[in-house]
C-alpha cells in the first residue's frame, strides 16, 4: 500500500501537504514504469529553479530513462522553494524511496485544496485497473 498521508495524480505524481509547504513527487509505479526494475535505467531529471510559479497540472520537469522520458507535472499550483538536488545526482534515491528520500519539489501552495486528487486507496484500485 502505497502512503496514505498523501494524495496522488493519473499521472503517477503524489503531493503532500505539510504546514505551509507541499512535496511533490513520484509515485513507485512510475518508477517501475520507467526502469522495468533496472533503477540504472534512470539517466537524467530535470527540476525547475527556486522561485518559480507552477499552475495545478504544468509540467514543472522531466524525467528520462533508457526506454522512455516522463513529464513531471505540478499536483497542485504555487512557488517553487526548494529542489531535490540530491535525485538529479542519484536517480536511484527513486527506486529505493520514491516517497521520503525521493520527494523532488518543495513549494509554498497557492491554496490547499487537493479536490480532484486521489487518496491512497484510489490510487491502489486506478493502478491495478491500469494493470489489466
Amino acid at each position: 500500500m502505497r502512503p496514505d498521508d498523501r494524495k496522488y495524480t493519473k499521472a503517477h505524481e503524489w503531493v503532500l501537504l505539510d504546514g505551509d509547504v507541499a512535496l511533490f513527487g513520484i509515485t513507485d509505479f512510475a518508477v517501475e514504469e520507467l526502469c522495468n526494475g533496472n533503477e540504472g535505467d534512470l539517466v537524467y531529471c530535470d527540476l525547475p529553479e527556486e522561485g518559480r510559479t507552477l499552475e495545478a497540472g504544468e509540467t514543472f520537469g522531466e524525467i528520462e530513462s533508457v526506454k522512455a522520458v516522463a513529464d513531471l507535472n505540478a499536483p497542485i499550483g504555487g512557488v517553487v522553494l526548494e529542489t531535490n538536488e540530491a535525485i538529479e545526482e542519484h536517480l536511484e534515491i527513486l527506486s529505493t524511496d520514491p516517497y521520503k528520500k525521493g520527494w523532488m519539489v518543495k513549494i509554498k501552495p497557492n491554496n490547499k485544496s487537493l479536490d480532484g486528487l486521489m487518496s491512497a486507496a484510489e490510487y491502489e484500485a486506478f493502478v491495478a485497473e491500469k494493470a489489466h
